[in-house]
């Protein structure tokens, strides 16, 4: 499978995403004449896509799952939030040479300041998970001075392996089963409370699952659920319940690819417009569910 395209974003499966809807009407707004695809690319092809993208009408690519991982060793370079967070989700093509970045940590922050009104700044977080949003989430609240993180996670191991990160910091962390009767007790002491899980998410599994109950969450807090869709998502009602201020990943989504949209055109993002773009598209998407 080759690009034609400028730009897009590769993943397996990918119908669902909704970032070529608000990336190209970010290139629209602006007139740039390029458009922007999703690529449903098998797992076993990843390395001969990433190969086409040395081509000179490509400027990048976004990266989705299951590939974050999977495209790193067919890169020419990665920088350093990439490397850290072992995981890339945008690549840029500069005459053949291949970056990989990871905007992730930057989206999480974005939203997490100027859509949730929240500096992490010596707060105590709640991180529930410990898969590759995690570890992005994780290395951002570190890079932005978070005061202490719980980590709580289905294998004990990975949250013990993620809350390690913070010892060179010299942040306070702790790892925890999930679920555990040790859960309640980090979620009521939070300042910030993070679904890095599946949970609650449409289509999934556990999509009507909550991570928390109302009692265990203070109304003090905001929880952040990276759960995009649905937008409103059950650990989002519990919360809303428990009076706590609440913060949805459509943010996230489209900051981070702001972000991308940046380093690929080297101009800033009409961040407006790609948030009106992306909310007019899941409430349609929820209104015809």
């Amino acid at each position: 499978m080759t690009i034609s395209t400028a730009l897009g974003i590769i993943g397996y499966p990918i119908g669902h995403s909704i970032s070529p809807i608000f990336q190209q009407a970010a290139l629209d707004n602006l007139d740039i004449g390029a458009q922007y695809r999703a690529y449903e690319v098998d797992p076993a092809d990843v390395g001969s896509f990433v190969g086409s993208l040395r081509a000179d009408s490509v400027s990048g690519i976004n990266v989705t799952v299951p590939h974050k991982e999977a495209v790193m060793p067919f890169l020419d370079e990665i920088d350093e939030w990439a490397a850290e967070a072992g995981a890339v989700n945008t690549i840029v093509n500069r005459s053949g040479h291949l970056t990989g970045y990871n905007t992730d940590g930057y989206g999480f922050l974005r939203a997490l300041r100027e859509s949730g009104g929240l500096e992490p700044a010596g707060k105590t977080a709640l991180i529930l998970g410990a898969g590759g949003s995690a570890r992005g989430v994780v290395q951002a609240l570190l890079r932005a001075d978070i005061g202490a993180l719980t980590i709580a996670n289905r294998t004990l191991a990975r949250a013990q392996s993620l809350a390690e990160l913070a010892g060179p910091r010299g942040v306070e962390a702790n790892a925890i089963s999930l679920p555990s009767p040790e859960a309640g007790p980090a979620a009521l002491s939070a300042d910030l409370i993070v679904n890095c899980t599946s949970l609650g998410m449409r289509h999934g599994p556990d999509e009507d699952a909550s991570p928390l109950r109302p009692e265990e969450i203070p109304p003090t807090a905001l929880v952040y659920d990276l759960v995009y869709n649905p937008m409103q998502t059950p650990l989002l009602r519990v919360a809303e319940l428990a009076g706590a201020n609440t913060l949805g990943g459509i943010s996230m989504l489209v900051y981070q690819g702001a972000a991308s949209f940046e380093i690929w055109l080297e101009r800033p993002a009409p961040v407006g417009v790609m948030m009106d773009a992306a909310l007019a598209a899941m409430r349609q998407r929820e209104s015809g569910a």
